[in-house]
């Protein structure tokens, strides 16, 4: 085969799983849950984020904890499927369904944090890692009782992890992924840094 059609059929994977990623990670279910329990738009409560721990706010754990799990999941089907035409369609779904969720078109762009998606796009591609993961959050979690810092800390670990199990690819792609996610917690750390960020369990007075 030609190199230059070597070339061109990568290029049109990339495409097609950027593209097809950032359809199913763009589903707001945070959004989506709240209209349908009759909340209103969940944009216009607390953070005005679409993800659980916003919906949260409104008092229903259970659609939390769905918009969690339904967050998480678009992240992991969108790099199964494109996994089955090569790593490197998975790798670009994974940042397709990670940029969908943080930036979703249907919302004006005005998307979630991502780390319930960055957890499913990390499940799919390399499930170990979402071991030490979650090992590092509940750690962290545990001893500083913020849940923003115990996911920032988990997902800055995360390449070097990955790079450590010998998985460069997937090393590269959540630089890309944990970058954004410092930016879209830049209010969380500025709250962290000075000592107002809410605690896990803390009473709002």
């Amino acid at each position: 085969m030609p190199e230059y059609w070597v070339i061109a059929v990568q290029w049109r994977l990339i495409v097609a799983g950027l593209l097809g990623g950032y359809l199913l990670g763009s589903i707001p279910f945070g959004y989506l849950f709240t209209r349908l329990a009759g909340l209103g738009d969940i944009r216009s409560i607390g953070s005005g984020n679409i993800g659980a721990t916003n919906v949260l706010r409104t008092g229903r754990k259970g659609l939390a904890l769905a918009t969690v799990l339904a967050d998480g999941l678009k992240g992991t089907l969108a790099v199964l499927i494109a996994m089955q035409f090569g790593p490197i369609a998975a790798v670009s779904a994974g940042m397709g369904a990670f940029l969908g969720h943080l930036f979703p078109v249907w919302l004006k762009f005005r998307g979630g944090k991502g780390v319930a998606t960055y957890i499913g796009i990390l499940l799919g591609l390399y499930p170990p890692a979402v071991l030490v993961f979650a090992a590092i959050w509940i750690l962290v979690a545990y001893l500083t009782r913020y849940s923003s810092l115990a996911a920032l800390l988990a997902t800055l670990a995360t390449p070097a992890v990955l790079w450590s199990f010998d998985k460069p690819l997937l090393a590269l792609l959540f630089v890309a992924l944990t970058a954004l996610v410092y930016i879209r917690h830049w209010q969380n750390i500025i709250r962290l840094m000075a000592g107002t960020e809410s605690r896990i369990g803390a009473k709002k007075t």
